[in-house]
């Protein structure tokens, strides 16, 4: 047959005719009247009509390497008809999910669906010269794999199998296999058993390898590239056939049979070479392809740009100045809103997991900033894009690295690439921009090539870093936080309280992009291998002065990245972590973690301030070491530890940190990042109460408000610059208490974290939780302990194939449809009750009264009774009117609706009526009940739990809030037509001072035995519509006797998108639970507290210093120091926990 019409241009006589052929040999072995539609839109993925398939065509066109029409019952080897399977004859086969549909969107942005990329009319081109015979072309990878897939996809797993085609059956299980972390070998076995159950025809892979090799035809892939042992460079484009390192002269290769480590070394072996490190880069234009094939994703994707509300509240970086800055100086980049922001995170883990194994690898992550807060940051939405080999770190060399990804972000900001939007089913020209870095403070030096240690650790502040070699204590110590108050602050002028001087400086400004560009300029350009960092660590006299940089960043190669107002973030996770350590041992005394030690002391002699806290000699050569206003006693700290040791808080807010307090020695250890973000933002304030005088206590809940202020979803630009101002002022009365050895730079660093709050958005899309918590998934793909690297990029590749299936499937359970750990309704056993009559009455009652429809009848009943009781007596209470209203408005009702004529009632509503007929007595009773988000359990169930999730509270329209205790869970039945899901409480008397109160600090208390009523009497309110409760928990106040502090609690998956809430669905959320800020006191100033305060307790005695003290007293000055000890000091922050 005749095919020349396949190359002519749509429009054509020539075409026309073709098509209409084509449709009439196609019509031949149809089926049901339909036939596959081969146009590039459809690519035989949909069935239609014979003239629709022909419209398609003339309007589309043909696929253009579709030459041998075997869909449409043509033969591989001739041109007569015959029968063929299409895939309308087992359109049940995919039941599970459309992989048909999944195919057409992920084929359509090669070469086998062409489309111009301009939406209006097409262009006419020259037509062909049909004297010219055009050479035949075969189908290219692309549509070989597509072929491959759509057999696959149509073929039934055995004859006469009606819902499992051969690709469905291997998807579903490898997604099995992926959500519940079977290993290879048991997927294996799982197979070859199912294969037994299964007929004799069926063509189940037999192994983990053939189903792999069906569905990594999926993926995107990913490359290998060799690189030297010392990170020196990549063996890639012209360096690629390099046998030996162009800097070092190491070997590329792995040495075999021989010792020798001579450059140039070849191995003599002859079996196949290994190198010696091997990079895994997973190349990013696919990738970010890829997330506009599925046409759910590609309109999230525009999200920042449709679906935001813009108002003054950041919610999103989309919200942020340094977002709006970037659009305003690129606006041709912003004008396209389906232009990708990304965010580059890194960090390095053990993936064995074992200590005694010393091992790190550096995952390189990139995070779409285009999606919405609740999938932005979700393990379904990251990308991997590198994986960095270990055995150990590469340091500042992560930049050799980085090359590959930093070349494609280049490009993709140059140039861009040709992508598919399925959402809009239009091509566009995809660019991208990385907006900054995610990373804890070591990676933040090797990313950015500033030095976080010595005396200018602090990047933000730079060469203005203000801090001080402690000459005792062997550490530099980051002060100087007067800076950042203003101008006329009292606290400028002191000199006693501080460091002995005035302090009248500005703040410092933190380095631009032009100025980082000229300080590095002599350093652009050098080896940054092992071997090249020996050579230049220490800076010798004399050379030129390039501060704590040790590197030009090779991100500054991206034309944009200079012109970014913040760079690289600091991680509020591991500064959070480190600050409550340093709170928590100084506090405590713990051995090696107290800032607070002899060495301290002296220098705090050797600073000539607090002399009241300076070393004193003792009898037989011994020192007294008097305690400081911070430091508690043994009874004090029981107390201080008692608090923590007995409080419970719901289930799923935290973990277990009584765990982790051992009240026999006084201590507290093993604490994770997440156990520090929960001490520091709710419960260290409630144990610090009374535990210390207020002039130490009060700027600790001051720097607790901060950091739960920061850590909030939502923030206001004039919140973030009230809590610029207060940070400020808490610091400095820091400095006031403790000694300058408490102040490490990342104590310091908290200056800082609320101009980068206001400059970049929320918190949640720049720390480390959600990436520590994705490098945990990467170790879990670990499985061949020899090559560590390969398992991670084989498991995420595989994953990554599963991630896109997953977005089509139906009916089977997923990474976007697990259920959450916490499921609406009932989530324990059931049982039926009989309500007496008063309770019964309560509960009806408190429907009524919830009812916005029953509100007029509820205003006639007590004019109605006020009438009558007023006749009755003239002087009558609003007491008294209220009760009778409350007894009688019940049966009141429904006499009142019973005796209507048929006329008022036919115009009441069902609910109404429904409503006035009064529940069934007999009631579904449950002990435990989700309702919002939150776990609600009755306190008879908790007695031997250690969650706490029977705290209620309830705020009425009059603005009052009730706090409670739930001890009973019932479902209110009316007529099987309307239910009701209701807690029972006991309610604290929040009218009295002895039932509820604030203390000094601002705390909401209540005493628990103190209620407002027993729920004995026709008119008390026990009862509360599930839907309307909020949860709390309480914490035992020990120094008062029956009274708890009250912690509000939000659900942690809930997301402010400005226009309602939006609910996570995705399993993978942050060990997180937001909390409602306490209403502490923080801008109360206590100036005159602080100068009259004493620096040590009179109280207690000293404590006595077996090992002699020597040294010498005088001030440390600069000509004390060596000179190289300003940039390799090793300052004492903790990384963070191994994933």
């Amino acid at each position: 047959m005749d095919k020349s019409w396949m190359d002519k241009q749509r429009g054509t006589r020539e075409y026309f005719e073709g098509v209409k052929r084509f449709v009439e040999f196609a019509s031949l072995n149809a089926r049901n009247g339909k036939i596959p539609c081969p146009c590039v839109k459809c690519v035989h993925s949909q069935l239609h009509p014979a003239e629709v398939v022909r419209g398609h065509l003339n309007n589309f066109g043909i696929l253009s390497n579709y030459r041998t029409w075997t869909m449409h019952g043509e033969s591989q080897s001739t041109t007569a008809p015959v029968e063929v399977r299409s895939s309308h004859v087992h359109e049940n086969l995919n039941e599970y999910g459309n992989f048909g549909g999944m195919l057409h969107n992920l084929f359509s942005m090669h070469d086998m669906a062409p489309e111009s990329m301009d939406e209006g009319p097409s262009v006419q081109q020259p037509a062909e010269d049909p004297s010219v015979q055009q050479p035949a072309e075969g189908p290219n990878d692309d549509a070989k794999k597509f072929y491959k897939m759509i057999e696959d996809v149509e073929k039934p797993l055995y004859k006469g199998c009606t819902k499992f085609s051969i690709f469905s059956a291997v998807v579903v299980l490898y997604q099995l296999k992926s959500l519940c972390g079977w290993s290879n070998k048991s997927f294996t076995l799982l197979l070859q058993v199912v294969q037994d159950l299964l007929p004799l025809d069926a063509t189940l892979p037999k192994d983990c390898y053939g189903a792999k090799k069906i569905i990594k035809d999926l993926g995107l892939g990913y490359e290998k590239i060799h690189a030297c042992i010392n990170d020196c460079m990549l063996f890639w484009k012209q360096d690629a056939n390099l046998e030996a390192c162009k800097f070092c002269g190491v070997s590329r290769w792995k040495e075999q049979n021989t010792t020798s480590r001579e450059p140039n070394n070849a191995s003599s072996s002859k079996g196949k070479k290994k190198a010696s490190k091997m990079l895994r880069w997973f190349p990013l234009k696919p990738r970010l392809q890829r997330l506009f094939l599925s046409p759910d994703l590609a309109g999230y994707m525009k999200w920042h740009a449709t679906g935001r509300t813009d108002d003054e509240i950041m919610r999103h970086p989309a919200d942020s100045e340094a977002w709006k800055m970037f659009d305003t100086k690129y606006i041709d980049f912003s004008s396209e809103s389906r232009n990708v922001r990304l965010g580059l995170a890194s960090d390095g883990f053990n993936p064995y997991g074992i200590l005694s194994t010393s091992h790190s690898t550096w995952p390189v992550v990139l995070v779409p900033y285009n999606l919405p807060p609740w999938m932005c940051m979700k393990r379904s939405s990251l990308i991997l894009s590198l994986v960095v080999p270990g055995p150990s770190s590469p340091g500042i060399a992560i930049d050799v690295y980085l090359q590959p990804l930093i070349e494609e972000l280049r490009e993709l900001w140059d140039v861009g690439v040709e992508a598919y939007d399925a959402s809009s089913k239009n091509r566009f020209q995809l660019r991208a921009a990385l907006m900054w870095t995610i990373n804890d403070f070591p990676a933040y030096s090797d990313l950015s090539g500033w030095s976080t240690k010595g005396m200018f650790a602090c990047p933000s502040c730079a060469s203005d870093t203000d801090s001080r070699y402690l000459k005792h204590g062997h550490k530099v110590c980051y002060m100087g936080h007067r800076r950042w108050l203003d101008k006329d602050h009292p606290y400028r002028k002191e000199d006693t309280n501080f460091d002995g001087t005035q302090d009248m400086r500005l703040a410092p400004v933190p380095p631009s992009g032009l100025d980082i560009l000229m300080d590095t300029e002599s350093l652009d350009g050098r080896c940054l291998g092992k071997k090249a960092q020996a050579t230049f660590k220490k800076r010798k006299r004399g050379e030129e002065n390039v501060g704590a940089w040790n590197k030009r960043s090779i991100l500054f190669t991206l034309p944009y990245w200079r012109d970014h107002k913040l760079r690289h973030n600091l991680d509020v996770m591991h500064i959070e972590k480190n600050v409550t350590d340093n709170i928590i041992g100084t506090l405590l005394g713990l051995k090696g973690k107290t800032k607070d030690n002899p060495e301290a002391r002296l220098d705090l002699q050797a600073m000539g301030i607090r002399s009241a806290l300076h070393l004193k000699s003792s009898v037989g050569g011994k020192y007294t070491m008097p305690h400081a206003c911070f430091n508690m006693t043994a009874r004090e700290k029981d107390g201080f530890l008692q608090v923590l040791k007995d409080v419970r808080v719901p289930d799923g807010y935290a973990s277990n940190i009584s765990r982790r307090v051992n009240l026999k020695d006084r201590t507290i250890s093993g604490l994770k990042s997440h156990d520090n973000h929960i001490l520091m933002q709710q419960l260290l304030p409630i144990a610090l109460r009374k535990s210390l005088p207020a002039s130490v206590t009060r700027p600790l809940m001051k720097l607790s408000c901060f950091f739960r202020e920061i850590c909030s979803k939502t923030l206001e630009v004039s919140e973030i610059e009230n809590l610029e101002k207060d940070i400020a002022v808490t610091l400095c009365e820091l400095e006031k208490i403790f000694p300058p050895s408490f102040f490490t730079v990342m104590v310091h660093l908290v200056i800082h974290l609320a101009a980068e709050a206001k400059m970049c958005g929320p918190v949640h899309y720049r720390w480390m939780y959600p990436i520590e918590r994705y490098l945990s998934r990467l170790k879990s793909y670990v499985r061949n302990r020899a090559a560590p690297e390969g398992s991670i990029a084989e498991g995420y590749y595989v994953e990554e194939c599963l991630t896109f299936c997953a977005r089509y499937m139906e009916g089977v359970e997923t990474i976007f449809n697990r259920p959450t750990r916490l499921i609406e309704g009932s989530t324990g056993p059931v049982s039926s009750m009989q309500l007496m009559n008063i309770e019964l009455t309560q509960a009806h009652r408190y429907i009524l009264f919830s009812s916005k429809e029953i509100t007029k009848f509820i205003e006639l009943h007590r004019k109605l009774v006020e009438e009558e009781l007023q006749n009755a007596h003239r002087r009558i209470s609003e007491d008294v009117i209220n009760k009778h209203h409350m007894e009688q408005f019940c049966s009141w009702l429904r006499r009142h609706v019973v005796t209507m004529t048929d006329a008022d009632r036919a115009r009441l509503s069902d609910t109404i009526i429904t409503l006035s007929r009064w529940p069934y007595e007999t009631v579904k009773r449950m002990k435990h009940y989700v309702i919002n988000g939150l776990k609600f359990r009755c306190v008879d169930d908790e007695a031997h739990r250690k969650t706490q999730n029977c705290g209620v509270s309830v705020v009425t329209e009059g603005g009052v809030t009730y706090y409670g205790v739930l001890t009973d869970i019932i479902e209110l039945n009316y007529s099987d037509r309307i239910r009701h899901v209701l807690f029972k409480c006991r309610w604290v008397d929040v009218h009295s001072i002895r039932g509820y109160k604030v203390d000094e600090f601002g705390f909401p208390m209540v005493n628990l035995t103190r209620l407002i009523h027993r729920g004995d009497k026709m008119t008390d309110e026990p009862f509360v519509l599930a839907s309307e409760a909020s949860q709390v928990f309480y914490v035992a106040d020990k120094r008062e006797k029956d009274w708890y502090v009250v912690v509000k609690t939000k659900a942690r998956d809930v997301f402010d998108a400005g226009t309602g809430p939006q609910r996570d669905d995705d399993d993978d959320a942050y060990t997180y639970c937001e909390h409602v800020p306490y209403n502490i006191r923080t801008n109360d100033s206590f100036d005159g507290e602080n100068d009259n305060q004493g620096w040590a307790r009179d109280d207690i005695e000293g404590m006595t210093i077996d090992a002699p003290v020597s040294g010498d007293l005088a001030v440390s000055g600069w000509d004390d120091i060596d000179e190289n000890d300003v940039f390799d000091d090793e300052e004492d922050y903790e990384d963070t926990d191994d994933p």
